[in-house]
């Protein structure tokens, strides 16, 4: 449980930090160069603890997790550059929680009936959250982060079939396989040139770190909680964004994200 939560904490820092980055330069960029030095570091803390290599079915499905996870960070950091983040990540993670709960349904997995309260208070919250009246323009990146959500749940899937302890290979090969599309691609339409390359290194730790917790934690209690406790990190994005952002989200915002939240809580005891 405690890798869990240090998911959620070092994924909603690294996003609001991704998010200002965001909106001060192009998602292609900012992610085109935090992921290669992502899969960098990791690559070296394999290295210097000993780490054993993991089998090649591990390796796919990390590098399978990284090219559906690179599609949906691009979505999401353009989301949160559209704002309100607040609103933006918890909607993402509301429907990256729920992803690997129907796919551990399908698998045979059953829910308790707070299991199922907390999956209506995630659709509800969800739901709350995208509804922009009046100003479109504010909500404009929540139904973009929505679908990156959905993104996010397929990639803890994938990533959560790596089952040999050798998970900083296999963080590896996610962020290896991402590099190699987002590098080329980002020098080829805008130049590798950061506009502010402080707040983008600042920006990848969260994202290492998060994804890190998040492999310790589904091999310590399961894919779905596992899951399911990472995508609390909408939590502290929000406060993040309120506190040093000073958002106003509209009340019926603010419900949606007390419902979205309650729902994983819930789901994460199911």
């Amino acid at each position: 449980m405690a890798a869990g939560l240090l998911s959620a904490l070092t994924y909603g820092v690294g996003d609001f930090l991704a998010g200002l980055a965001s909106r001060r330069d192009s998602p292609l960029r900012v992610v085109a160069l935090t992921h290669p030095l992502s899969a960098l570091a990791l690559l070296g803390l394999a290295f210097l603890l000993g780490q054993p290599v993991p089998p090649a079915a591990d390796l796919l499905w990390g590098m399978g997790a990284g090219l559906v996870g690179l599609v949906s960070v691009l979505a999401f950091y353009r989301a949160l550059a559209l704002g309100p983040m607040g609103a933006v990540s918890v909607g993402t993670g509301a429907l990256s929680a729920v992803v690997p709960v129907v796919v551990g349904l399908l698998a045979g997995e059953s829910l308790s009936a707070l299991g199922w309260l907390g999956a209506a208070g995630v659709l509800v919250g969800t739901a709350l959250l995208s509804f922009q009246p009046g100003d479109r323009g504010q909500g404009s990146g929540v139904p973009l982060g929505l679908l990156a959500g959905l993104g996010f749940g397929f990639f803890f899937v994938l990533l959560g079939q790596a089952e040999s302890p050798g998970v900083l290979w296999t963080l590896a090969a996610a962020r290896v396989a991402s590099s190699a599309v987002i590098v080329p691609l980002t020098a080829r339409r805008l130049g590798l040139k950061p506009e502010h390359p402080r707040l983008i290194l600042a920006s990848f730790p969260g994202d290492m770190l998060g994804n890190l917790f998040y492999l310790l934690a589904v091999q310590g209690g399961g894919l779905a909680i596992g899951a399911l406790l990472s995508s609390l990190y909408p939590a502290f994005t929000t406060l993040m964004a309120v506190m040093v952002l000073r958002e106003h989200l509209r009340l019926p915002q603010w419900v949606g994200v007390a419902f979205a939240l309650a729902g994983a809580l819930l789901l994460s005891g199911r």
